[in-house]
Parts: structure tokens; C-alpha cells; sequence
């Protein structure tokens, strides 16, 4: 079904594009790609490791501080960020990007420009929202640009992996009553809108036993590895729909040593991530998931009745799901802000972005940068960034922010 959105919308999105200091940002932030470009690279030979976040929040700080934010800080979580006031103060608006990258220190970082991508592990995912964040900045400054809302610029800590959006949940547990919408730049594209949570869980699993020698006490313990392992097997068979989108992933399969190749392991560790668009289905599978793992115990205490094996289960990350309406003034602004700079918008289904924090909470928010075109975010070989009129970015970020932050010309669309 064709997304259509309201008149009143596209016309605010107009005016608002129309007025003359909005239209030196704009044109400010495209004759400043090259420049942002530059930063970009600089900002991804800077290793940023998830929880290891600190010289990338320095870096940002320091930028920040040039373009005259206030209340720069750092807080408990890694998060840095600053304040840019508005007109009437009240509740403020959050633009930011992912500091952290899924590649360890050690990963080689040598950007390489073949003429029409740079190629490096980090370069799109997220640099190229730290750095059209700063873009963002430099343009509203450069034309003058003063915001109805107070606006926070943000560097957030941990969102990918184990770290599960932590620095940008920590953000909204302690300021979420304070923040009127969000705006999440992971990515180059300038098209697609990512205004949905998928919920997902990761949980660790430890299966626990008496342990002994694989000779010797044969038959004597049940095996936690063994009880793991049936577990795994049942969680494999489950079914899951296709609609609402729902998913699960045994990743991680811990026990033994080499050094103890010849003995039953007193201990089996697991990891899973479970996702759904629907908190239902969510629910439901976690549901599942939990009886298959009380199976595998129970079987192999069965098998050979001797002693019990025990479980118990770490929940990393917890989001749940969320789907706000489609025609909510959050979205409907970033779509005819997307149409605006000349782009054929689209909506995305779910999302596992930093956007699911606000959307799953129930604020207004939308998530920017994803790409038609295949980046290969997380692989260290293939990872890209396309270089050509990714200056949109920046430009459609700095648009749904004014909808959001709003203007001296035109209020804010929320």
C-alpha cells in the first residue's frame, strides 16, 4: 500500500526547507562533505571497541567544545554529549550516533578510496553518524539556526553486541522524561526510515553438573555439556513466523578445555539472541526457548540418574518491541524531509538500532542512514562507505531535527 503522507506535513516540510537560513544550512552541509568526509576517516582510525568507547568520547568532546555546545559531559555509561539551547528550553530533542564497533583492537585500520567507496572496518558503521552529527552541528551554526526545543548532541557508548543499546538505555532511564523525540544516524543512506523496534533478548545460559573423567565416571554423572546440547537441538526444531518477523540464533557454545580434552565438563555455557516485531511473539518464544533448555536438563538427569543438572539464565539485553503508528509526525516529517532533498523514501519493518530504546518507551523517534546499497557493516574485510552525495545524509538529518527541535518560522511537528 502507497505511504502517503499528510498534507499539513509536507507543507510544514516545505515552508520549512524554503526559509532562507534553513537553505544556507542545507547548502552549507553539501559544500562541507569533503571536510566531513575527512572526519570520518579520523574518527574511525580511532579504536573504539564496545566498552571501550573512551578516546572516540574525548575525540567528540573536543568537537563539541569547538562549536560552542554547553554542559559537555561524559556520564556513567560512557555517554558524551552536549547541549545546544533553544528559544523555550522544555523538553529537548537527542540526535546521536554509536561510538562503539564490533572489531577488536588489534583489527588493522587502513581506509583505502577506490575512487568511489572507502573500505575499512568501521568507516560506515557508525562513523558516518558521528560524523553527519557534526555535519548537522557546523550547519545549524553556519546559518544561525536557533532551535524552538534545546537540542543534545550525543556520542552514545555500547549499542552493538553485548552491549546492547546499553549507553543509550542508560540515557532514557535517567533522562527519558526530559527528551520530547530522538533522532538515531546509523549509516550513509539518506532514504530509509527506521521508525520500529524489533525486540530482542540475549540471554547466556549455564548448564551445571558434577563434572569427572570421561573414562572413569561414564555413566556415573550426567553431562551438562550433553544437556546443552539437547537443548540446542529442540531450540533448532522450533517454528517461528515469517510475519511479525521473528527469529532466534544459538551463537555461542562454551565447555571444556583442551588441557581437559579426556573429562565430562562441569559446565556448559550457551548464548542465544531471540527477536520479534511482535511482543507477543516475543514473549511467546522466550516462553519456548525456556522449555526446551528445562528439557535438555531434564532428559540428561534423566539419562542416567545420578545426579541433577542445573541451569540459570543472564539476560544481556532486553528491548522490547514497539510499532508506532506509521503516520505519526516523527515519521511523517522524516518522509517528506527524504522527498525534500530529491530522495524516494521508504519505511522500514522492525529495526535492532539505538532507535529502539526511545520507540520501545514510546517516544517519538526515527532512526536514519540505512542503505539500499550493501555497506557490509561488521565484516572487516568488506565493510564500505560510498562516498558520492552522502552529504544527504546530514542534510535529511538536519530537516527532521528542525521538524522535531522547530523553528523561529515553523513549530515543532511534535
Amino acid at each position: 500500500m502507497e505511504y502517503i503522507p499528510g498534507e499539513s506535513e509536507r507543507s510544514a516540510v516545505k515552508a520549512l526547507a524554503s526559509a532562507e537560513n534553513v537553505k544556507k544550512a542545507l547548502a552549507f552541509i553539501r559544500g562541507d562533505h569533503e571536510r566531513r568526509v575527512r572526519e570520518q576517516v579520523a574518527i574511525t582510525l580511532i579504536p573504539s571497541p564496545t566498552f571501550h568507547e573512551e578516546k572516540r568520547a574525548e575525540y567528540l568532546a573536543g568537537q563539541f567544545r569547538e562549536l560552542g555546545l554547553e554542559n559537555i559531559r561524559t556520564d556513567a555509561a560512557g555517554n558524551v554529549m552536549g547541549l545546544r539551547r533553544g528559544r523555550t528550553g522544555g523538553k529537548a530533542v537527542l540526535i546521536e550516533g554509536h561510538m562503539d564497533t564490533v572489531y577488536p583492537f588489534e583489527t588493522p585500520l587502513k581506509p583505502v578510496f577506490d575512487g568511489e567507496y572507502i573500505h575499512c572496518p568501521g568507516i560506515n558503521d557508525d562513523a558516518s553518524g558521528l560524523a553527519g552529527m557534526l555535519a548537522v552541528l557546523r550547519g545549524l551554526n553556519a546559518a544561525d539556526i536557533r532551535t524552538e526545543r534545546d537540542v543534545i548532541f550525543m556520542g552514545s557508548a555500547r549499542e552493538e553486541g553485548i552491549g546492547g543499546f546499553g549507553g543509550v538505555k542508560a540515557f532514557f532511564a535517567e533522562n527519558g522524561g526530559n527528551i520530547a523525540a530522538g533522532i538515531h544516524l546509523d549509516g550513509a543512506g539518506a532514504a530509509a526510515i527506521t521508525y520500529q523496534s524489533t525486540g530482542f533478548r540475549t540471554i547466556e545460559v549455564t548448564f551445571r553438573g558434577i563434572g569427572g573423567h570421561a573414562y572413569n565416571d561414564f555413566g556415573e554423572v550426567a553431562n551438562p555439556l550433553h544437556a546443552a546440547a539437547r537443548a540446542v537441538a529442540k531450540i533448532a526444531d522450533l517454528k517461528v513466523p515469517d510475519e511479525p518477523r521473528t527469529t532466534f540464533c544459538v551463537s555461542n557454545f562454551h565447555a571444556g578445555s583442551d588441557a581437559a580434552v579426556h573429562a565430562i565438563a562441569s559446565q556448559a555455557v550457551i548464548k542465544i539472541n531471540y527477536r520479534s516485531n511482535s511482543q507477543k511473539e516475543l514473549d511467546g518464544l522466550g516462553g519456548k526457548i525456556l522449555a526446551c533448555i528445562e528439557a535438555g536438563c531434564a532428559e540428561e538427569t534423566a539419562r542416567w540418574g545420578k545426579n541433577t543438572i542445573t541451569y540459570d539464565v543472564e539476560t544481556y539485553c532486553d528491548i522490547g518491541a514497539g510499532a508506532p503508528d506509521s503516520h505519526s509526525p516523527m515519521v511523517e516529517a522524516a518522509w517528506c524531509a527524504a522527498e525534500e532533498i530529491g530522495n524516494k523514501p521508504s519505511l522500514r519493518k522492525g529495526g535492532c538500532t539505538n532507535t529502539s530504546v526511545p520507540v520501545s518507551l514510546g517516544v517519538p523517534a526515527v532512526g536514519l542512514g540505512g542503505s539500499e546499497v550493501p555497506l557490509y557493516a561488521h565484516s572487516a574485510e568488506k565493510e564500505r562507505f560510498p562516498v558520492k552525495d552522502t552529504w544527504q545524509m546530514p542534510q535529511l538529518a538536519l530537516l527532521v531535527l528542525l521538524r522535531a527541535a522547530g523553528t523561529q518560522d515553523v513549530p515543532p511537528a511534535v
